[in-house]
């Protein structure tokens, strides 16, 4: 798994985003603090970002994503 490639893919789609990436084989773990987030629910929160690495998953180099998607407002709290 290219780690920077895939944080630089999530930078691309999350400008301006506090973001966190770690990995264990093909299981990723990703943090992802944005004002994008505003308003949204859990689950829009989650499609946003598996929008972005659709295609990593489909290709099997990603197989399971954990993640945490907050505004900077839950991040500081």
């Amino acid at each position: 798994m290219d780690i920077p490639a895939i944080k630089a893919l999530l930078a691309d789609n999350f400008p301006d985003a506090h973001i966190e990436l770690e990995s264990e084989g093909s299981h990723l773990s990703v943090l992802i603090v944005s004002d994008v987030f505003k308003g949204l629910s859990p689950v829009k929160k989650q499609q946003k970002v598996l929008a972005v690495l659709n295609e990593k998953i489909a290709s099997g180099e990603v197989h399971a994503v954990h993640m945490k998607t907050l505004t900077p407002d839950q991040w500081q709290a």
